[in-house]
């Protein structure tokens, strides 16, 4: 996973991202969303169980990808019959199509995690986008966790010397996680001089550090998961950058902060 192949990827992908961004209606955007989802499903329940339990992942990966449909209906009452009716069914399946028995228990417990974790934090992008700046706030975010990574993997190499977390990502340094953060607040001080003039000097810094501070523990999370299952990258989808998956890490416990953020901060 080299530089060259982050770079390339990154011209290629970013364009496209800004334009489904800025002009997708909100349908087109549901769509595709939908579609980001049910694969970064697959690839955390593949990531989990391997080649087990086949049918059962694309079950749960497709029911998790219907969140994103249900929200954008403006029916989350249909949350609760569609989470039920996926679980008694993943229930009947594990009990009539037995796996050892010792490990159901890990199985089971790893595709209804992985419901829990990724449609939740990415269906907050659904009602982001509906606000009335809500396409702003999309790209506040992602311009700030961009920035957070790349300030805190060029700090780190270049002057990290304390280890943060060694034992779920030896690479990561404090004085990266700092340089992060820096980069963190210089992005949303990007989108408040370019788009997003309603947030003020110290509203810049605050959602800058909070979104330094939670797009690293999200990619810290991302990291202990992928530790557990012995895997360096949740998937190959994306040249120099592995998994889906990987590339949503740092932005996963973002998507719920700036939701309630625009929303509550902002009187979206």
């Amino acid at each position: 996973m080299t530089i060259k192949q982050r770079i390339l990827t990154a011209l290629v992908l970013l364009p496209l991202l800004i334009l489904l961004l800025g002009f997708a209606s909100p349908m087109v955007f549901s769509v595709f969303l939908t579609l980001v989802l049910f694969v970064s499903l697959l690839e955390y329940n593949k990531m989990g169980l391997a080649g087990e339990h086949g049918l059962e992942q694309w079950l749960s990966a497709a029911a998790g990808a219907a969140v994103v449909p249900v929200l954008a209906l403006n029916q989350p009452e249909l949350l609760v019959p569609l989470y039920t009716g996926l679980y008694l069914v993943l229930a009947l399946l594990f009990l009539f199509r037995l796996p050892p028995i010792e490990e159901t228990h890990h199985r089971l417990g790893w595709l209804v995690s992985g419901t829990v974790y990724l449609p939740l934090l990415i269906g907050h992008l659904v009602p982001l986008h509906q606000l009335a700046y809500g396409k702003q706030w999309i790209f506040l975010l992602l311009i700030a966790v961009m920035a957070c990574d790349s300030m805190a993997y060029f700090i780190g190499r270049k002057f990290g010397k304390r280890k943060l977390y060694p034992a779920v990502s030896p690479n990561k340094s404090i004085e990266g996680a700092y340089g992060g953060i820096l980069g963190a607040v210089l992005g949303v001080l990007f989108a408040k001089l370019f788009f997003l003039q309603a947030i003020g000097w110290f509203g810049v810094l605050g959602i800058g550090v909070a979104l330094g501070v939670f797009g690293q523990l999200g990619d810290l999370f991302e990291s202990l998961l992928k530790r557990a299952c012995r895997v360096k990258d949740s998937g190959t989808m994306i040249p120099g950058h592995g998994g889906l998956l990987d590339r949503l890490d740092s932005l996963l416990f973002v998507f719920p902060l700036v939701y309630y953020i625009a929303k509550y901060g902002y009187g979206g």
